[in-house]
């Protein structure tokens, strides 16, 4: 049966099949120990051969300094960028009620289906020098090179501008919300104590909304850092592009792992900086009960201005990109290699279709041990491999292949070695050569996608079902069968699709682990580009657009579902 906590609240034990709690507990440990593995292979492999630190020498004179400061300085203008377009857009939509608002709270979440690296290649197409726009400037005004003075798309400030444009739904969204928790009773009492409008946003609103900007500030920041695709093709020398260079450029494996460890405390860094930052900070909603700020009514110029504030960043992130893509994909439609594509579908499919499946297998195995283990040192251990699992999704994905890389590598060819000798057969690369090291990163990347919304719905399911059902007789996998999975349906499916659509447009862990002759619609998608093929590029890049798209229209409905209505 079940018994009640000290504070009042169920606490649900085992009363059929205790055997479980070791294999539950044991499960759990060796699933945090694969997440940590890759985190272990960098830093074990952080030396050289030799045991000196020759080559993280070489890097820190040479590699290092350039990849710090243009990695800085991009982070740096991104959340600038995210900041300013994200909490501006929330304000408007959250606070304000004008020509078009109810349409611009679900769209400016579009950006989220586009891939950074796609936008990259749109945008260099239609602003470079032989592009329609630049072109049609020479054609107008008669002008040569040397007469007109135009910014450079493939640059740093590029790159930012790429990365905000298509990054900033991520404070949007969690600004949003902060601001619709303001209570008509915080104005009143801004206005009582002779607050302007001004004021009051500076003093009550912002720091109501400053956790989410930050928290969504974090997130884009921790992309940026993770990305590889639009990073390379602007030319620059990011950490995230210096790794892939030594790994594959320069086959120099050492100076791989020890550059994706000095990312890697980078990205420690940071977390800790915000946590510190947040300090013992705690912010509470405001009861359903209170009665929410009403919106301002804006008309004439100043409606006109948000309609304008908010198209900007929609249309800078998604409309024209996608118009663009789709003027480039026009001409080639004929010349299209259909057959070669379905095949890059199928891969595409097939690979985020496993990892989704493989995703939610390990997600339910965790949550559902921490739901039926009792208090005591096996929850503990459960609890910590949760937590452990979760923080991969803030490791770049280049340090995890090259974590992932080098000690199934070695286990693979020691097990070659050893199958050799004893039977005079050997595996050959079992698994680095397959996509079972595809799988493993995309399990330790994408963990805390799917344990987020998983989680969420088995604490919806109150224990007193559990006890009802184990009244009855039922164990825990029937109860798990006939209460819980019905219930967790609507979570499971959300939380798979989120790993699918983040799969499908993944690439630097897929360019590094792929096996041979193995190619997904991302990576040739990059590598078409790269190869300025952009017209071939445009189909791949599309169909990942319409699949990313699935998920945000999800989320856009889910938003308009729990507006506050008369906000």
């Amino acid at each position: 049966m079940d018994k009640r906590a000290p504070g009042g609240a169920w606490q649900p034990t085992l009363v059929h099949g205790r055997d479980w709690q070791p294999a539950f507990v044991g499960v759990a440990l060796v699933c945090a120990a694969l997440v940590a593995l890759p985190v272990l292979g960098v830093f074990g492999s952080f030396m050289s051969a030799d045991g000196s630190f020759d080559t993280l020498a070489h890097l820190t004179a040479t590699v290092i300094p350039r990849a710090a400061l243009e990695t800085g300085l991009l982070v740096l203008m991104v959340m600038v960028g995210v900041v300013l377009l994200g909490t501006t857009s929330a304000w408007l939509v959250a606070a304000h009620e004008f020509p078009g608002r109810s349409v611009f709270e679900w769209a400016l979440l579009l950006p989220l289906a586009m891939p950074g690296y796609i936008v990259a290649y749109a945008y260099t197409d239609f602003l470079q020098f032989s592009g329609p726009l630049q072109s049609l400037l020479r054609d107008t005004f008669n002008w040569q090179r040397s007469d007109y003075w135009f910014p450079e798309i493939r640059s740093l400030p590029g790159a930012a501008f790429v990365f905000t444009v298509v990054l900033y739904p991520y404070v949007y969204l969690l600004a949003r919300t902060a601001f619709l928790a303001r209570t008509a009773s915080m104005i009143d009492a801004a206005r009582s104590l002779g607050l302007t409008p001004w004021q009051t946003w500076l003093r009550v609103n912002l720091p109501l909304a400053r956790p989410a900007v930050a928290a969504g500030a974090l997130l884009a920041l921790m992309e940026t850092l993770a990305d590889y695709g639009a990073a390379a093709y602007f030319g620059l020398q990011t950490f995230t592009t210096a790794i892939y260079r030594a790994w594959y450029a320069l086959g120099d494996r050492i100076a791989a792992s020890q550059l994706a460890a000095v990312l890697l405390v980078v990205v420690v860094v940071v977390m800790a900086l915000e946590v510190r930052m947040r300090g013992r900070a705690r912010f509470f909603s405001p009861p359903n009960s209170a009665r929410p700020a009403p919106r301002q009514r804006l008309s004439g110029g100043a409606g006109v201005a948000a309609m304008i504030a908010c198209c900007l960043p929609l249309a800078l992130g998604f409309v024209i990109p996608v118009i663009i893509l789709l003027h480039l994909l026009w001409p080639t439609l004929g010349e299209a290699q259909y057959g070669r594509y379905l095949g890059w579908l199928g891969n595409s499919l097939f690979i985020a279709g496993a990892a989704a499946v493989l995703t939610l297998v390990a997600v339910l195995g965790i949550a559902y041990a921490r739901r039926l283990l009792p208090a005591g040192r096996g929850a503990q251990a459960v609890r910590f491999a949760a937590k452990a699992m979760n923080l991969g999704y803030a490791v770049p994905g280049a340090v995890i292949a090259v974590g992932i890389l080098l000690p199934l590598a070695a286990f693979d060819n020691a097990l070659d070695a050893a199958l050799k000798s004893l039977i005079g057969v050997g595996t050959g690369l079992l698994f680095t050569g397959s996509v079972v090291a595809l799988l493993y990163a995309y399990l330790v990347r994408y963990f805390a996608v799917a344990y987020q919304p998983v989680e969420a719905g088995l604490a919806r399911i109150t224990p007193t079902m559990d006890a009802s059902a184990r009244s009855l007789g039922s164990g825990p996998g029937e109860v798990f069968r006939r209460v819980h999975l019905p219930l967790l349906t609507p979570s499971l499916a959300a939380a798979a699709l989120l790993v699918f659509v983040d799969v499908m447009k993944e690439l630097p862990a897929t360019l590094v682990l792929r096996p041979f002759n193995f190619d997904t619609l991302a990576v040739i998608a990059y590598q078409m580009a790269a190869d300025e093929r952009l017209g071939e590029a445009a189909l791949p890049s599309l169909t990942l657009v319409m699949v990313g798209v699935v998920p945000v229209i999800m989320l856009s409905r889910a938003i308009s579902r729990t507006s506050r209505p008369g906000g």
